[in-house]
Formats: C-alpha cells, sequence, structure tokens
C-alpha cells in the first residue's frame, strides 16, 4: 500500500501544472434513473480523451459505485483523519484505469467536526488539484443539506433525469432549489433512458423553457444517454457499460457527452474554481 501511495505521489509531482482543475456535481431530482451509472461511465469517457477523472462517491444512502465496478474500497474519505493517512492513500483504483474514492457511511459527520480536524480534512486534498482534470462527486438523488452543499460548491451541477413525467418534475425542483440558493449556477442536464434523440431533446428543451419562463434561468443540455439493454447487462456483470460494450448505444452517447463536456471553455482562476474555490466555498456552507 505504501509503495501504491508513494508511486502515486510521485505521478503527482510529474503531473504537477497550472491546468485547472474542474468539480463536478453530478446528481438527480429523484432516486432510479441512473445517477451513479451515468458518472461511472462519464469517468471512464473522460480517461478515454486523456482527462483524467477522480470520482468521488457521496451518495450516502445508496452508495454503489464499488458495486458497479465489483470492487470493495478499503478506505474511504474519514480516514484521511487518522494519523499520517493522505489522499494518496484513500485513492482506489478501478477498471479502465478510473480512480476514485469512497465518502464512507459517516461522511454525514462533516457538519459535526471542529475548526482542526476540518482544515486537515481538507488540506489533505489539496494535492488533487492540478492532479485531475475533472473531479466527479456522485451525490445522493433529492434534497438533503449534504447534496445541496456540494452542488452549490461546485464549478457546475450535472442533473440527470429521464423523460418520464415524474423523473421531469423532480429534476425542475432540484432547478428551482439551487436557484433560490444561488441564481448563477451553472447546471447541465442529461436525459438518460432516451428511447430516442427526439425524445432527449423534447425533455431537455421542455426543463430548459420551463426554467427561463419562471426562474428566467439558462439551463443547457449535455445531450442524452440512449435506452439501452446493454447497460443492465452491464450492471449485473458489476462492469461498466463503456468497457463491457464499448459499441453499444449507450456507449456512443456517453463519448458524445464527454466530447460537449470538453468543448466548454475552463476557468484559469483557481481562486474562483476549481479545488480551492470549491473547499471555500463548501467550508462556507458548513460553517
Amino acid at each position: 500500500m505504501r509503495d501504491q501511495a508513494e508511486q502515486l505521489r510521485e505521478r503527482m509531482l510529474q503531473n504537477k501544472k497550472t491546468r485547472p482543475t474542474r468539480l463536478v456535481t453530478v446528481t438527480s431530482g429523484k432516486g432510479g434513473v441512473g445517477k451513479s451509472n451515468f458518472s461511472l461511465n462519464f469517468g471512464l469517457g473522460l480517461i478515454e480523451k486523456g482527462h483524467k477523472a477522480v470520482l468521488f462517491d457521496l451518495d450516502l444512502g445508496l452508495a454503489n459505485l464499488d458495486v458497479l465496478m465489483g470492487i470493495t474500497p478499503k478506505k474511504h474519505l474519514f480516514h484521511l483523519l487518522e494519523p499520517d493517512t493522505t489522499v494518496w492513500d484513500i485513492i482506489e483504483h478501478g477498471p479502465g484505469g478510473l480512480e476514485f474514492i469512497a465518502g464512507g457511511s459517516g461522511f454525514t459527520q462533516i457538519m459535526q467536526l471542529d475548526d482542526h480536524k476540518l482544515d486537515r480534512l481538507f488540506s489533505h486534498l489539496d494535492p488533487l488539484q492540478g492532479y485531475a482534470d475533472t473531479i466527479i462527486f456522485d451525490t445522493g438523488a433529492g434534497f438533503s443539506k449534504e447534496s445541496m452543499r456540494f452542488m452549490l460548491s461546485s464549478d457546475e451541477v450535472i442533473l440527470v433525469t429521464t423523460p418520464e413525467p415524474p423523473a421531469i418534475t423532480d429534476a425542475y425542483a432540484v432547478i428551482k432549489m439551487l436557484h433560490a440558493r444561488n441564481p448563477a449556477v451553472s447546471i447541465r442536464l442529461v436525459i438518460n433512458r432516451a428511447s430516442s434523440e427526439r425524445e432527449g431533446k423534447m425533455t431537455a428543451d421542455k426543463l430548459a423553457m420551463v426554467s427561463k419562463r419562471f426562474l428566467n434561468m439558462d439551463i443547457q443540455s449535455l445531450g442524452y444517454v440512449s435506452d439501452d439493454p446493454y447497460v443492465s447487462k452491464a450492471v449485473k456483470q458489476q462492469r461498466p457499460f463503456l468497457l463491457t460494450y464499448p459499441q453499444s448505444q449507450a456507449a456512443r452517447s456517453i463519448r458524445n457527452l464527454v466530447e460537449r463536456y470538453l468543448d466548454r471553455p475552463v476557468t484559469t482562476d483557481a481562486s474562483v474554481s476549481g479545488l480551492k474555490g470549491f473547499l471555500a466555498r463548501l467550508r462556507h456552507f458548513i460553517r
């Protein structure tokens, strides 16, 4: 374990640049829309393009990224409070070169940490700035305080929904809640399990229209993921569909989403974006 941690530190030192690190929170209005599966395969799609992604599993109630990958995390975020433990010690290695960090069932206790422990936890995450191009937080569905804080602290939010009316209604509720707290929040839609490009576009357009009309808020669509039987097959095999069925419609959809995501310019001001900006905002919300 120690040798592996040393190798990771060496990689970090070699790759440490002034490049920005993007903080993205993936969420949904309701459970069961495929949010975690999207986060996993989206991260792998970024890696395919040579874009380094680190994934945090913060879905506290239904944490299942490890199940989707068929692995059991040995450590989680709160192990950073233990002596001589660094972020490199808690990073787990999944398929396709994906690196991820488990949040742990005790993550909600972050609000109860004293200032000393909070500073220690946050300082241990600093090395990820410049090490990763994108850090993806897979949060719980709905309106938990923890999820809202991560959404409001991130550089942008990816909101996953499906074309079903209840899912659309709940997705709009998330948009309303975020808008009420921060009208400038950046939200991008992903329509999962769309039967066609037309259905995906119509669903995204409907949410964008309602948001513009009632909130005067511009919501951009990142795209859609096809409703594909290979997705459930991959889940049963505990493997990401992007790797197991790379030619499937869903895998092609993910690659299209990744292309659109990477086309978007990123601010290089680390004081307001990236990990430093995120940690500053998160601490503000906690305190």
